[in-house]
């Protein structure tokens, strides 16, 4: 009888980070970025975590790295990465400033949803703002390293008014969104294809979890992002290809079986139909591109 085929081993990288919170902990941590330069090796190299992370350059220049885009940063800049993103600071030696980290939840207690941040990405503070931000900061480490009484209530409160400051810089953080029926829809749509994506490829498969048709579906998706369902779950599929082929050292076949493709000439397809350019060109674009990143 023939063999039964393999499938080789999924791609070993270390774009994964776990959560840094210890356990029966508040999912909330702030650090300097001294701190994390000691205790946490893994922010030598791009990586990503389950939960929203940012860091406050306060001083000193650098370049943040946030999926395949690369900031050019110096001081008195905020950089935002949410859950799954890979990213990556590199500063020079008199960088200083704070990593803030904390999961859905927690933002949610202080008052703001987790989609809140989306176009925050790289800010830099005004001056006034910089002042009032550092005092909150200033707090939030001093209760963060203490266990005083109603530690937890007043971090989600420090860290609700640090959110309103940056909200005002940003004009974006914190805006309410239209909460309509179709809007939910689509929002609950884009959190299966997050977890899905490897192994969901098709529309159907994303309309019976939420129990509407393929055609609604693509409707309604359409009519609030601009683009049907299908161009988004395609995109997300490409994009964690371009992750692991710009971060980690996994040939086109680990990437291709990690995704959930049998046949590599059926992913090699798809990938440049969906982003326009073969595998190959994207890896010799971003290996020199950010190889020294």
């Amino acid at each position: 009888m023939p063999q039964a085929k393999q499938r080789p081993a999924e791609p070993v990288t270390n774009l994964t980070e776990r959560m840094p919170f210890q356990p029966n902990s508040m999912p909330f941590e702030i650090h300097t970025i001294e701190w994390m330069e000691h205790n946490r090796r893994h922010n030598h190299q791009p990586h990503r975590h389950s939960y929203h992370e940012i860091t406050w350059l306060t001083q000193g220049i650098g370049t943040w790295l946030v999926d395949l885009e690369k900031h050019e940063v110096t001081g008195n800049t905020i950089c935002y990465a949410a859950p799954g993103q890979v990213h990556q600071l590199n500063a020079d030696k008199q960088a200083g400033g704070y990593i803030i980290a904390f999961n859905a939840d927690f933002l949610f207690m202080a008052g703001h949803q987790s989609d809140a941040f989306t176009q925050l990405n790289v800010t830099r503070l005004s001056e006034e703002t910089k002042n009032e931000v550092g005092e909150i900061v200033q707090k939030m480490i001093k209760e963060f390293e203490n266990f005083f009484l109603l530690r937890s209530e007043l971090l989600m409160g420090l860290f609700k008014i640090f959110l309103i400051y940056l909200a005002r810089q940003s004009n974006n953080i914190g805006k309410p969104m239209a909460q309509t029926r179709n809007t939910d829809l689509v929002k609950k749509f884009f959190s299966i294809v997050d977890k899905k994506y490897s192994t969901h490829k098709k529309v159907t498969e994303y309309a019976e979890h939420l129990a509407v048709t393929p055609n609604y579906l693509n409707e309604i998706v359409k009519k609030v992002s601009g683009f049907p369902a299908s161009y988004h779950i395609q995109q997300r599929i490409v994009l964690e290809a371009k992750r692991h082929a710009t971060y980690s050292d996994s040939s086109m076949k680990e990437i291709a079986y990690h995704l959930g493709f049998d046949d590599i000439a059926h992913f090699s397809k798809f990938f440049k139909n969906v982003s326009g350019q073969s595998f190959t060109d994207f890896k010799k674009q971003t290996s020199w591109q950010f190889g020294n990143a």
